[in-house]
């Protein structure tokens, strides 16, 4: 143990270090070494500490899932399938009032079961969605709020990169926080739909309905109302096998049939023979894997030093005394954790989601479960208002994917996407809500599962 002046120290370098631009991987590894050595005061210590901690990580056959499902995401981005899905669900909702919005909702729901990450949705979407939208008379703030909003579910809906992460620090059961993601996640797309039918019912102009629509958009409207030109069944198949591939996997995952990581190589291999019968080119797939590579690389990089700084927190009692700072302060466990989650809106207005796991789930992980809340709730919890900073100014970083994805806007600010989002913010925020005070949302699944499994 150490003095706390030299836990303030280790606390403002790394806070210094990440804010300054240094990339947290290196933020977390520099902060981390510094520790030991204050400890130790030795420098073989230091390498010795960090060798056994990056080998005794990389060992570890769950930093495969990572890699795996975004490659599954990749092969079914790259052959079409996303389009393919959005159209057959507007086709299905075309009776419905705001049905286009709707559509991007369960599409990006959909979506998020194969990618498990938010800013490929709002790439996708941005450009498969917001031009529809456009054409049948949307108003520009509520489709990119829409297509901003609900990409969110990428982070929610398993297989989630943040499930992972949160996942492997805090040792968890990836698989029970992909299946406690499932009905959380069904209740902010219940939500997000309840909240389009209400516009649309209330201000129709805005959703391409009403006599208030310029003649031209009318025009287009009643042009496309039938639908897109491709072939229904072509779609139709394109859609179940995704559904199916869906089922497979986290139904494999759910009823104990094999782990996430194996589920993720099974999700791959059939995520690629969908995208070869769709007729996915060598190129394709070659530009699939390197671009899952660039991506995922850093991630274990990321976890590897993320891993280290939580056991230094550890030793150097930093996550201890936190726990006895709190429990003793005489706080209602509601109040502290409402005050994680504000640093948790805090932080998410100015750094990566991923980030902010990395730099606060080692110390509010164990503090939670001190407070006497689920392991599991909390998570979803936490990855829910961790995933409200992706809407949030002015970091926003899928506010800014959508709107580097719109290109053919003119005069398109940020702030004009951070106003059609806020509705959305909201809804997470109640999402929230309903999760501290009813946790058997979170947890019913997962414990259901054990149940069917063990029998």
């Amino acid at each position: 143990m150490f003095e706390p002046t030299q836990m303030i120290v280790l606390v403002g370098v790394l806070l210094a270090l990440v804010f300054s631009g240094i990339h947290i991987a290196v933020s977390l590894g520099i902060t981390s070494m510094l520790g030991i050595y204050l400890m130790t005061e030795q420098l073989d210590t230091v390498l010795s500490f960090a060798s056994n901690t990056a080998y005794e990580a990389l060992r570890d056959y769950v930093f495969a899932v990572i890699p795996l499902f975004m490659l599954m995401g990749e092969f079914l981005a790259k052959c079409g399938a996303a389009s393919d899905l959005f159209t057959l669900i507007n086709r299905l909702t075309r009776r419905l009032p705001g049905r286009l919005g709707i559509a991007t909702v369960l599409a990006n729901a959909v979506f998020a079961f194969v990618t498990g990450v938010s800013i490929a949705a709002a790439a996708a979407f941005s450009k498969i969605a917001y031009p529809e939208m456009r054409k049948h008379g949307y108003e520009r703030k509520f489709s990119l709020g829409c297509i901003a909003g609900s990409a969110c579910l990428g982070m929610l809906i398993p297989p989630s990169v943040l499930m992972i992460v949160w996942g492997v620090l805090t040792e968890l059961a990836i698989g029970k926080l992909f299946i406690a993601g499932i009905i959380p996640g069904f209740i902010v797309v219940t939500l997000y739909i309840a909240y389009i039918l209400w516009v649309a019912y209330r201000e129709p102009h805005r959703v391409g309905e009403g006599e208030h629509l310029p003649q031209a958009q009318q025009l287009a409207r009643a042009t496309h109302a039938g639908g897109e030109d491709k072939d229904l069944k072509t779609i139709f198949m394109s859609t179940v096998g995704i559904l199916i591939l869906v089922m497979l996997v986290l139904g494999g995952i759910w009823l104990g049939v094999f782990t996430p990581t194996e589920g993720a190589g099974v999700g791959a291999t059939l995520a690629l023979v969908l995208a070869l019968l769709r007729g996915m080119k060598m190129d394709e797939m070659r530009d699939a894997i390197l671009s899952v590579g660039k991506t995922s690389a850093p991630l274990l990089l990321l976890l590897v030093t993320a891993q280290l700084y939580s056991r230094v927190l550890s030793m150097t009692g930093v996550t201890g005394a936190t726990k006895e700072f709190f429990l003793g302060s005489g706080l209602s466990p509601y109040v502290i954790l409402a005050l994680m989650i504000l640093v948790w809106f805090i932080l998410g207005c100015i750094i990566d989601s991923i980030s902010i796991i990395l730099l606060t789930v080692p110390v509010f992980g164990p503090l939670a479960v001190a407070l006497g809340f689920d392991p599991i709730a909390f998570a979803i919890i936490g990855i829910i208002a961790i995933e409200t900073g992706l809407l949030t100014p002015p970091f926003g970083i899928l506010v800014f994917t959508v709107k580097a994805a719109v290109t053919d806007e003119k005069n398109l600010s940020t702030g004009e996407i951070f106003k059609g989002s806020i509705p959305y913010w909201i809804m997470l925020l109640i999402a929230i809500l309903a999760l501290v005070f009813y946790p058997q949302v979170a947890t019913w699944l997962p414990n259901l599962g054990n149940a069917v499994s063990v029998s």
